[in-house]
């Protein structure tokens, strides 16, 4: 498998929930989305939710216009989903487990436990010539399950990894990077996301071996508000960069 410097994709739910706080059109994502590349993002990350909280799918249509670089979609498998993906067709589609109601994403998919649905969805969205990755924690056995189910990729759910990243950085660490050594051993791309920031993403970066793709929302987003957005690109870039 080839390997390549690890791309940056930036959500912009966070541009979409200040714009619904207010119940208006400003700020506008499709916009941000226009601006984040040509300020340096090497792609735009969604994760359109059934409450439409956020991102909606109707955003999503005109992201699919002003996306130039790679479209992540993110989302649970249920049939409005499915089916806006494949009209949508981005160039990559990552499935996530989140029950309907959830917060955020804070757990990956047991890939032993839904292998008969994965099958059938990672081979729907792969003959219409799309990515798919699966939103996974670093379980040995459920990384071998997403290769068995067909996943071009996985993303790894680095909370874990944020939450001990301060105290214990080195023991943070090490479940991913043998986690990213077995999904290349099976054939897996590999991603990660979930509480990636300025402090901690240099030193992760560093030490995973692949990484072909971070996706950042919150935090980017966050920090927007005190360096300006395209400052903050170029400090997320900055971070992405091998020592």
């Amino acid at each position: 498998m080839e390997t390549f410097p690890t791309r940056l994709s930036v959500n912009v739910n966070k541009i979409a929930t200040l714009r619904n706080a207010r119940g208006g059109k400003l700020p506008c994502p499709v916009t941000a989305a226009e601006r984040l590349q040509q300020w340096g993002a090497d792609g735009i990350t969604v994760h359109p939710r059934p409450d439409g909280r956020h991102i909606t799918f109707e955003d999503v249509r005109k992201l699919r216009v002003a996306v130039t670089t790679e479209f992540n979609i993110e989302g649970y498998p249920s049939e409005d989903f499915i089916e806006l993906v494949l009209e949508v067709r981005p160039e990559q589609v990552t499935l996530v487990p989140d029950p309907p109601g959830i917060l955020t994403s804070n757990a990956g998919w047991d890939t032993l436990q839904h292998q008969e649905l994965l099958r059938k969805v990672l081979a729907d969205f792969r003959s219409q010539g799309i990515r798919t990755s699966l939103f996974l924690g670093t379980e040995p056995d459920l990384i071998q399950g997403a290769a068995e189910a067909g996943a071009d990729r996985i993303e790894l759910f680095t909370g874990p990894y944020a939450e001990h990243f301060f105290s214990h950085p080195n023991e943070a660490i090490q479940p991913f990077v043998a986690a990213a050594e077995l999904a290349h051993k099976c054939g897996l791309g590999v991603n990660a996301g979930h509480d990636l920031n300025l402090d901690n993403l240099k030193f992760f970066s560093d030490q995973m071996v692949p990484l072909h793709e971070v996706s950042i929302g919150h935090a980017l987003i966050s920090d927007a508000l005190y360096f300006g957005l395209q400052n903050t690109v170029g400090m997320y870039k900055e971070r992405l960069r091998k020592s």
